[in-house]
C-alpha cells in the first residue's frame, strides 16, 4: 500500500515538504515555506455518511477530495494557507486498489489546495468494519503571519456578504440524502432525477469545492473581514461563528438560485423551506464578509480565480436572530 501511494504523495510536494512517506512522522519546514512570524492553524474532519454512498456505488475516487476540502476550507477562513495534510484510512480488510483510489483523491485535493500530503495511517481492523466498508479522516495544518490572521472582530453593519457557489451537497446532510434514496427505492447507477446527464451515485458524490486559492486571492486584494465555511448547520449555524455578537447576517434568499439537487431533496425529503438552510449549504459553500468599499475588488478577485459569486446580503446591527434569510418561502418553494 505504501509503495502504491508514494507517487501520489510525491505529486503534492511544495516548498517546506520534501520528505518521503513511510517513516514514523512527516516534517515540514516553515522557513522554507517563506514564513517569518507564523501562527499555525489546525483542522480535522471526515466526510460523514457520504462514504456509504461511495461504498455502495463503488465510486471511491472523489472521497479524498471531499476529505481535504472539509479540512482546508476550515483553515482558510482564518486567513491560513494550508501547508500539509495527513490522512487516516480504516477498514476491516485492506483492498489496496480501493485504498489507492481514495488516496489518489486525497492527493488531488491537496494539489487543488496547494498543500503537501506528508503522511497518514492505514489500519486494518477485522471485526470492527463490515466486509467492504471503510472510513477516513483528515488532518490539515496551515499557517498565517501573526499580523494577518482573520478574526472577524472588525465586522460591522454595512459590510457586504458575498456567497461562493457550492458544487452540490458537499459533505453534510447525507443521512437525509441516503434516507430519501432508500425510501424511493432508487439505484445509484440510474440517472439522477435532478441531473439526467449523470447517474445518481455520480451526481451525489460530486466532491466538495475547495475555496483555498480563490479566497487567499481575495484576502490579498484587501477588505476581507471574515469568512464562513458552510458545513453542518448550514447557512444558519455557521456564519455566527465568525463575527461579533453585536451584528447579524441578513441574507436575501432570492439573490442566488438554489441548485436542482436541493429542490429535489426538499421535495422528496419533505423538508420545509425554513429548515433547508439549517441542514444544507443550499448552493453557497462559503460566505465572504467584506468592507463595502472593497466589495467590487474582492468579487473580481474571486471570479478571476474561478468562483461563481453572488452578493447575498449585508451585515446589520443585531436586534434578534444572528442570521435571517429574507424571501425564503417565496424564493425556495417549487
Amino acid at each position: 500500500m505504501v509503495e502504491a501511494i508514494k507517487p501520489l504523495t510525491r505529486a503534492t510536494r511544495r516548498p517546506g515538504a520534501d520528505g518521503e512517506i513511510g517513516g514514523f512522522g512527516g516534517a515540514f519546514d516553515l522557513r522554507a515555506a517563506g514564513y517569518k512570524d507564523p501562527l499555525l492553524v489546525a483542522s480535522t474532519d471526515g466526510v460523514g455518511t457520504k462514504v456509504k454512498i461511495a461504498i455502495e456505488a463503488k465510486r471511491p475516487e472523489t472521497l479524498g477530495i471531499d476529505l481535504v476540502a472539509m479540512c482546508v476550507n476550515d483553515l482558510v477562513v482564518q486567513g491560513a494557507e494550508p501547508l500539509f495534510f495527513l490522512d487516516y484510512y480504516a477498514t476491516g480488510k485492506l483492498d489496496v486498489e480501493v485504498a489507492r483510489k481514495v488516496v489518489a483523491g486525497i492527493a488531488e485535493g491537496c494539489k487543488r489546495a496547494g498543500c503537501a500530503l506528508i503522511g497518514g495511517e492505514t489500519a486494518e481492523m477485522p471485526g470492527l468494519y463490515a466486509k467492504g466498508d471503510y472510513d477516513l479522516a483528515g488532518f490539515a495544518v496551515g499557517a498565517v503571519e501573526r499580523d494577518r490572521i482573520i478574526t472577524g472582530e472588525t465586522v460591522a453593519p454595512g459590510d457586504v456578504i458575498l456567497g461562493l457557489a457550492s458544487s452540490g451537497v458537499h459533505s453534510n446532510g447525507y443521512s437525509l440524502v441516503r434516507r430519501v434514496v432508500a425510501d424511493k427505492g432508487m439505484s445509484w447507477d440510474k440517472p439522477a432525477p435532478f441531473d439526467q446527464q449523470r447517474s445518481l451515485g455520480e451526481a451525489l458524490l460530486t466532491p466538495t469545492r475547495i475555496y483555498v486559492k480563490s479566497t487567499l486571492a481575495a484576502i490579498r486584494a484587501g477588505g476581507v473581514k471574515a469568512m464562513a465555511h458552510i458545513t453542518g448547520g448550514g447557512l444558519i449555524e455557521n456564519p455566527p461563528r465568525v463575527y461579533p455578537k453585536t451584528v447579524a447576517a441578513e441574507l436575501d434568499g432570492a439573490a442566488w438560485q438554489m441548485p436542482p439537487v436541493f429542490r429535489w431533496l426538499q421535495r422528496e425529503g419533505g423538508v420545509d423551506a425554513a429548515d433547508m438552510p439549517r441542514t444544507f449549504n443550499c448552493g453557497l459553500g462559503m460566505l465572504v464578509i467584506v468592507d463595502a468599499a472593497k466589495a467590487k475588488e474582492a468579487k473580481s478577485a474571486l471570479e478571476a480565480a474561478g468562483e461563481t459569486v453572488f452578493e447575498v446580503g449585508r451585515m446589520v446591527a443585531r436586534k434578534g436572530e444572528p442570521v435571517t434569510i429574507a424571501t425564503l418561502e417565496r424564493a425556495w418553494r417549487d
